[in-house]
């Protein structure tokens, strides 16, 4: 494999002590403009040195697509690709502490110094791009320059539709299922999101999923539509079988590694199979402890996910919930208000459903300050109890670092 030029940006190397301009980056929302690969694909092709390929054609993409479980996918795919021998990229998204985990290679976060320098380039040649095309060209970039082999690449909102469909050089679709969720982008009815999804299936490229009903019926459509082969676990049960269960806790997740398990024998890499199911992944079901009592942290944030987390935990002492406005909070909270009737609500920043309205609505306590929340949650804890902490990842991840400081 050719190696692209070590000088990713030329003219904007700075000092290493720069920190880079996180605030510009976060602050390119897309501000109502349509979704789709085209912003990405520019992007992609203005990065492409004269007389080069495209960046993303450089290696090879495993697309993981869905409404739940394709962190946890993607972390096990990158696991058993790299216990294969490979150098291995992985793109996924949101970060929970610091921006560059959402571009590693081997294993390893992106250094701030990179991101520095293509925020640099990015305020003279693209001022006007989306924070996630440019994330992903970002990625590409990287990808490309450190020799990756195999990339996983998780999608951030759909599928045919997302900024993630402009990769080339994809060599296997995950799609973990479709669900309810992001109606207001991918469409109002499970089948209208499963297409969107499933959109990302590409002629002769195989299309893995383990989605079931409705979403399965369209993703078998899609696949016909597109001539890509649908693998799933009734067509082809020994790709999708493991071993044993995975490390990480809840039948959703024994679903996740089936679907890593299947795309890694499907590309030829089932040596890694057992690294993947060893693989960890923070704030999915991570149990932590203080004080004697068990706190449980889960990034699940809508229906579909909190209805897998309450087959998981049938029982709390204290629920410590928040989540953004623009959720289906009522359905979202729904499963998880059996498991306890202790339930402190909080906020996950300016855009959070009011904690006091869902206090008002679902009976408990409101405590708009993340830090004042959680001290009274473990307060009403008793010892040898158990504190469930769910409904945004940005909640489970703010709550993770106050303890990990504590």
């Amino acid at each position: 494999m050719t190696r692209l030029p070590d000088t990713a940006f030329p003219g904007t190397a700075l000092p290493d002590t720069t920190l880079p301009d996180y605030g510009w980056l976060f602050s390119r929302t897309r501000s109502g403009r349509a979704r789709g690969p085209g912003g990405a694909r520019a992007l992609l092709d203005l990065l492409t040195p004269g007389g080069l390929d495209s960046p993303d054609t450089r290696f090879q993409s495993i697309r993981v697509i869905g409404t739940n479980g394709k962190g946890s996918t993607c972390a096990m795919l990158e696991a058993g690709l790299l216990a294969a021998g490979l150098r291995v990229g992985r793109f996924t998204s949101p970060h929970l502490h610091a921006y560059e985990e959402r571009i590693r290679v081997n294993g390893v976060n992106l250094a701030p110094a990179r991101t520095r320098d293509f925020i640099q380039w990015a305020r003279i040649h693209a001022p006007d791009a989306a924070f996630f095309d440019l994330t992903l060209a970002l990625a590409c970039r990287v990808f490309a320059e450190d020799g990756v082999e195999v990339a996983v690449m998780e999608a951030g909102v759909g599928g045919r539709s997302d900024a993630t469909h402009a990769l080339g050089n994809v060599v296997a679709v995950a799609l973990t299922n479709a669900d309810l969720d992001h109606t207001g982008v991918l469409g109002a009815t499970v089948a209208e999101i499963a297409r969107d999804k499933a959109g990302a299936a590409l002629s002769g490229v195989p299309l893995l999923t383990t989605a079931t009903g409705e979403a399965l019926a369209v993703a078998r459509e899609v696949a016909g539509e597109t001539g890509a082969p649908l693998l799933t676990p009734r067509t082809h049960p020994e790709l999708f079988a493991l071993p044993h269960a995975p490390w990480l806790q809840g039948a959703h997740q024994y679903l996740n590694a089936a679907l890593a398990a299947a795309t890694l024998r499907t590309l030829g890499h089932g040596d890694g199979i057992e690294a993947a199911l060893n693989a960890r992944h923070s704030v999915r079901l991570e149990r932590l402890s203080v004080d004697g009592k068990t706190v449980l942290l889960d990034g699940a944030h809508n229906p579909h996910a909190t209805r897998a987390l309450a087959l998981a935990v049938p029982h709390a002492d204290v629920l410590l919930f928040g989540n953004l406005a623009r959720k289906d909070t009522p359905a979202t909270l729904a499963p998880l208000l059996p498991l306890t009737g202790v339930r402190v609500f909080t906020a996950t920043g300016d855009l959070a459903t009011p904690p006091q309205e869902l206090a008002a609505r679902f009976g408990g306590v409101a405590l708009p300050d993340p830090a004042e929340a959680l001290a009274h949650a473990l307060a009403l804890t008793p010892v040898g109890g158990t504190l469930l902490v769910a409904g945004s990842l940005y909640l489970a991840a703010d709550v993770r670092a106050r303890l990990d400081r504590g």
